[in-house]
């Protein structure tokens, strides 16, 4: 695996994880400008000659589609907002286009973006994000696996960004509590805009929910998280398709969501309620039937990490046979 940017602090453990399993890791030494993040891809490709290449995420694509190789290359788009807003990305892409073999969406979404921005392309396929569900099994009858958290938990697990609306938990959290003053309200996940964690902190004080919300960084045990709280809530503005709403799928906790299309799949799933969490006082009622809802066993068939590993082995072998190397 190749990085465009150095590694951030946040991402030793998951790197460990990766390389006890494996997997390579490279990343640059220094942030580079433009011609630098090209050298660093061309260096990688160059000394692992890789006979396919997944390229994830918009820049990252466009990056190694300019290197002088002929290895067959995917492009895996992720955004959950339509990245051909920018008209220099646009017109990147429209010359770029037919670099990628394939060009896949984690959601449909994704695709009718590119279909109306960019047109038409001869492999343009959904393939949706899996999630581990062994992971959750041990936790499936014991609610609380010996982590310390509060007997009626609230959880978010996802980046401090406006997108992710943690603003909005809070203030639905205020009602929660004005019913049920046991509850307690965990927010976790990386600090990606220092000012929008600061206005969550803010916010929290000015409250006076201080004593009831727990604001922290970014946590590796998420299948313990998840088996010791009672409610799951995602009250994303935008998403493609979050692994991290799979993972609370998998785990069977009552969900309280955003009623977006990505999360559309899941309407029917057992204790999934998919609300307008820019009303306060639909999202904390919401918040507050989920409470004393039990966990539920969902089938997620096609959307588990075996489904999705098959699925991109379909694609690498459609344009690696016979196998090539990187000229």
């Amino acid at each position: 695996m190749a990085s465009l940017l150095p590694q951030q602090d946040d991402f030793a453990g998951i790197r460990a994880e990766l390389q006890a399993a494996g997997v390579t890791c490279l990343f640059p030494r220094a942030r580079h400008g433009r011609v630098g993040k090209l050298l660093h891809l061309y260096r990688v490709v160059r000394q692992f000659r890789p006979d396919f290449i997944v390229a994830h995420a918009t820049l990252a694509a466009l990056y190694v589609r300019l290197l002088p190789v002929h290895t067959p290359i995917a492009w895996v788009m992720h955004s959950g907002v339509n990245d051909f807003e920018n008209g220099a990305l646009k017109r990147a892409e429209r010359l770029l286009s037919r670099r990628a073999r394939a060009i896949i969406g984690v959601s449909q979404q994704n695709i009718d973006d590119y279909l109306r921005e960019i047109g038409t392309h001869p492999s343009l396929v959904v393939i949706p994000n899996g999630v581990d569900a062994s992971q959750f099994a041990e936790h499936d009858d014991a609610p609380a696996p010996g982590l310390a958290a509060p007997a009626k938990q609230i959880v978010q697990l996802g980046r401090y960004i406006e997108g992710k609306s943690q603003l909005d938990t809070v203030r639905a959290f205020e009602r929660v509590v004005q019913s049920e003053p046991d509850a307690r309200l965990l927010l976790c996940g990386v600090v990606e805009d220092t000012a929008y964690h600061e206005a969550v902190l803010s916010l929290v004080t000015r409250l006076g929910l201080e004593s009831k919300v727990t604001v922290c960084g970014p946590r590796t045990d998420v299948a313990a998280i998840l088996g010791a709280s009672r409610v799951f809530a995602m009250p994303s503005r935008f998403e493609a398709q979050s692994i991290g709403f799979l993972e609370a799928l998998a785990s069977g906790i009552p969900v309280v969501a955003s009623r977006i299309p990505s999360f559309g799949f899941a309407s029917g799933f057992a204790g999934v309620s998919l609300v307008d969490t820019t009303d306060c006082e639909a999202y904390g009622r919401a918040l507050l039937n989920a409470l004393d809802m039990p966990r539920a066993k969902r089938q997620l068939a096609g959307y588990t990490l075996h489904d999705t590993a098959d699925r991109y082995m379909t694609i690498a072998r459609k344009f690696v046979h016979p196998l090539h190397v990187s000229a």
